[in-house]
């Protein structure tokens, strides 16, 4: 008998103490029909205005710079309005559906993606999670026509990912306005938006950081150049500086002294726009990779019948169909109503943006000499997926916070083991109990005896792969067991072992997510279920081997002269040696 999926629990966490949550993952995600109806529409929209906009997509690249009539056409077409309510003007697509478009705008050009994302997904996202009814009923109708262009100013050049370092200063006034005073770099949209979502220390009693909704023509609102950037130079980077800027008390996002918690919850629930973008950039790459190995000849014969190359080819495939997957499964547990995501959403940021550089790496490689010449799509593309492991989180912070997200329920777990020892002689059931499920969940993965396995009914083909991903995430709590009872708290600093765990979580949440799809797939007799089939048993061969090698690395590693060998560079400050 099917469970109802928990909506109050984590996969990805749960991960750590060894379980699957199957009914949370089974079957695959749909989007909604409304939804499915207006994505046609949409995407071949998109298509029919882009797909004759090539050359001019590459001028606005090579200038730095969409023109303000292309920007006014985006708006013309309500790609501004893609998940802000009906009742506001906006289309109310689902984050399912919002990735889709972003995918498919992508597929053309990062950049235009770029200005409709950062309007959406974190620029604005602030108001519709947070905002008061009358902050929505003021801008939200603006937002969704494109007449506000909305950017999210966190970052600052001393705040990266440190956010709670920024140093922009709202002080209260008497008359319960604020003054703001700062200035925030990387700002995307920063040049033409008339609506910032600034995050600025407040210091007061209710804590420490308050997100404000800033208008762009407020006095003392400043925007600096056009950033010349390496990639997705089209859309607006700038600096968003604030000198004296009296906000008023209505313009408050969410409680006083809790900017930290609407920043964290606007990043994680627009990632999915983030992957949705990187997979229709791999779609693009596909099909154009295709074309080249198909038709061009070295050797008298098709580049596509050597072997090095079918092997690109069939890895891009994989690395595409993961990406999608997860992206869209992560989209489905946010429209499904899941209040703990964020360990997901960063697990699909983390690899869809690495997958799609991976991607544009080997599409330019098949491309040979062509690849590297700018009048080809290659080298823009190899350009501008790049920003996309470094924003809305660098991948190296997301690693951590996957690693210690799942530590900490873990080391719960063993929290209540050691409260339960306590406990035996004061309350004996209850002690035992607990004591009892903890050492039950030990002997299981210690005898490998009822490891978690699906009971989702599973094609024959699929069952290998669903023996692998069961099989690790009971070593990855094993692992994560042994890492806190040998070093308790002190693991927190272990960053090296902190990138295996969040490694091997990453391969099981992924493969989770493939194996799901490829079984629905395969249910629905899609016409592709066999390749399906044949993706989620190729990733879990490959992810078993990189799991395997993370796990050894736990106990068998170069820490130790890495540390050493960094120590000495850094003092140094150098490469020391010669040939000479």
């Amino acid at each position: 008998m099917a469970h109802p999926p928990r909506t109050d629990a984590s996969v990805a966490k749960q991960l750590f103490l060894g379980e699957i949550l199957e009914e949370n993952l089974f079957p695959y995600p749909r989007i909604r029909e409304r939804d499915r109806e207006m994505l046609g529409a949409i995407n071949d929209a998109v298509d029919a205005f882009l797909g004759d906009k090539a050359a001019d997509l590459r001028r606005y690249d090579r200038e730095g710079e969409q023109p303000a009539d292309f920007i006014q056409a985006l708006r013309e077409m309500g790609l501004f309005g893609l998940i802000i309510p009906e009742e506001f003007g906006g289309m109310e697509l689902s984050n399912g559906a919002y990735a889709r478009v972003l995918g498919q705008t992508s597929s053309h050009d990062s950049s235009v993606s770029l200005t409709i994302g950062a309007h959406s997904s974190i620029g604005m996202k602030g108001l519709l999670l947070f905002g008061s009814d009358e902050q929505k009923q003021r801008y939200l109708p603006r937002l969704a026509s494109g007449e506000l262009i909305a950017a999210f100013c966190l970052t600052e050049a001393g705040a990266g990912s440190d956010s709670a370092a920024i140093r922009t200063r709202a002080v209260r006034n008497d008359d319960g306005s604020w003054t703001l005073d700062g200035e925030k770099i990387y700002i995307t949209n920063g040049g033409i938006a008339g609506f910032y979502t600034v995050f600025a220390r407040t210091d007061t009693a209710e804590g420490k950081i308050t997100a404000f909704i800033v208008d762009a023509d407020l006095p003392g609102v400043s925007r600096g150049p056009h950033e010349d950037k390496m990639g997705i130079r089209a859309s607006s980077t700038t600096t968003v500086a604030f000198s004296g800027v009296r906000v008023p008390p209505e313009n408050v996002l969410g409680p006083v002294g809790k900017g930290f918690k609407v920043a964290m919850s606007i990043l994680n629930s627009g990632r999915t726009g983030l992957g949705g973008g990187a997979v229709g950039g791999m779609r693009n790459l596909i099909r154009l990779s295709t074309a080249q190995a198909n038709g061009r000849e070295q050797f008298g014969k098709p580049i596509a019948e050597f072997g090095l190359v079918r092997a690109k080819i069939a890895q891009m495939a994989i690395d595409c169909f993961a990406a999608e997957s997860t992206v869209w499964m992560v989209a489905g547990l946010i429209d499904g109503g899941h209040s703990d995501y964020s360990v997901e959403a960063a697990i699909s940021k983390v690899f869809a943006s690495e997958a799609i550089q991976r991607c544009a790496h080997e599409a330019l490689q098949i491309a040979g000499g062509n690849g590297f010449m700018r009048e080809f799509p290659y080298e823009q593309v190899t350009r501008d997926s790049r920003i996309l492991s470094i924003f809305e989180g660098t991948n190296e912070i997301l690693r951590l916070y996957i690693a210690l997200s799942g530590l900490k329920v873990a080391g719960a777990s063993l929290g209540e083991l050691q409260a339960a020892v306590g406990k035996i002689f004061n309350d004996p059931i209850k002690g035992f109990g607990v004591l009892g499920g903890y050492t039950g969940r030990r002997v299981r993965e210690a005898t490998g005896y009822g490891i978690d396995r699906i009971g989702f009914e599973l094609p024959g083909t699929l069952r290998r792969p669903a023996a692998t991903l069961e099989q690790y995430a009971s070593e990855l709590s094993r692992a994560g067991d042994r890492l806190l009872r040998r070093h308790g708290k002190a693991v927190t600093d272990m960053q090296y072992h902190q990138q295996r765990l969040a490694d091997v979580a990453i391969d099981l949440f992924v493969g989770l997510c493939v194996l799901s799809r490829a079984a629905s797939l395969v249910a629905g007799n899609h016409r592709e279920a066999e390749d399906a089939v044949r993706i989620a048993r190729v990733f879990a061969r490959q992810a078993r081997r990189r799991m395997a090698r993370n796990l050894r690395a736990l106990e068998r590693n170069d820490d130790l002269q890495m540390e050493k060998l960094a120590a000495s560079t850094l003092a140094r400050g150098s490469y020391p040696f010669d040939v000479a």
